[in-house]
């Protein structure tokens, strides 16, 4: 085995997770979290630390810019790298993060669609901009309905990528997608997802943006507001930032963002629940709360004392 894979809802304990495991098996953790790559969102996405970072290897956490579009594409090569080297180096991988598309990726294999036309993503982007994504929806549920019924009205990014790739090719991302491959084998990794009770995750998630408001949070807001950056970049959409911004505009009080951010993490959880339920079928479940109990958890899949398997 390479890699163990862990997913999990946002404030579920995956980072402590795979920290002790690194620490136990001497291994290395790559991350997989969409918002933790960027190096301007250390507080607001729950990096870890220095103190963290300094106990085990930590790799793809800081790395990108928050100016640039960073892609899953992006993602998957660079992990694959880092898994290899890490492999190489006679030791396991520890992927962790809570962006199903790249664990998805990773797994499954990445859709070899082309690379995005400038002009043409410019000219859909202006149209996401001031019409909403629905007449996107409706030109690629005209011009490629297969693909426009594996989406929702609202997912406005995936919406343009599909038309993107539609208007450049002629061929449904759909198409594209069933005739991608894995990047690695099934025996190759195993797959654990956290499943806290959802109050207890919500309650999680409350304390943790007080801690991130209290140890610097608006004032990482307040640096990448003052960049003057496009707010459709991913970095300038993270859970908790454009509420803060603003409050640092006078629009609403600290309060209010707070309490905005703290309800935009729990919707963000659902939506992660549903991706294991919907898309991680195989994957091992742990529902216990204690860092010591999930520890033996995996540790005994990893022995293969118990086989890996999903409590459905």
């Amino acid at each position: 085995m390479r890699a163990v894979l862990i997913m999990g809802p946002t404030a579920s304990g995956k980072s402590a997770l795979a920290l002790a495991l690194a620490e136990r098996l001497g291994a290395e953790i790559v991350n997989a979290d969409a918002a933790q790559v960027y190096r301007d969102l250390r507080v607001l996405s729950a990096r870890p630390g220095a103190e963290e970072e300094a106990r085990a290897p930590h790799r793809l956490y800081g790395h990108v810019d928050g100016a640039e579009r960073y892609s899953v594409g992006k993602w998957l090569s660079a992990a694959q790298t880092a898994i290899a080297e890490i492999g190489a180096a006679g030791r396991l991988a520890i992927v962790t993060g809570g962006t199903g598309l790249y664990f998805k990726a990773l797994t499954e294999g990445l859709a070899s669609a082309p690379p995005p036309d400038p002009a043409l993503r410019a000219g859909l982007l202006a149209r996401l901009k001031a019409d909403g994504p629905q007449s996107l929806y409706a030109e690629l549920a005209q011009a490629d309905p297969e693909m426009a019924a594996t989406l929702g009205p609202r997912d406005g990014p995936r919406i343009l990528r599909a038309l993107e790739v539609y208007r450049a090719t002629g061929i449904s991302l759909r198409a594209l997608q069933a005739a991608m491959a894995p990047a690695m084998r099934a025996e190759d990794w195993l797959g654990v997802a956290l499943w806290p009770e959802r109050a207890t995750l919500y309650a999680a998630i409350n304390r943790r943006f007080d801690g991130m408001a209290a140890a610097g949070g608006l004032d990482e807001a307040r640096a990448l507001m003052i960049r003057g950056l496009d707010t459709d970049l991913p970095a300038m959409k993270a859970i908790g930032a454009p509420p803060l911004m603003a409050h640092l505009r006078g629009e609403i009080s600290l309060d209010r963002a707070c309490d905005k951010a703290k309800q935009d993490s729990r919707n963000y959880a659902k939506r992660q629940y549903t991706w294991i339920r919907g898309q991680m079928k195989s994957w091992r479940r742990i529902t216990a709360d204690r860092l010591e109990d999930r520890v033996e958890d995996v540790l005994a899949a990893i022995r293969g004392v118990d086989p890996v398997a999903a409590d459905h």
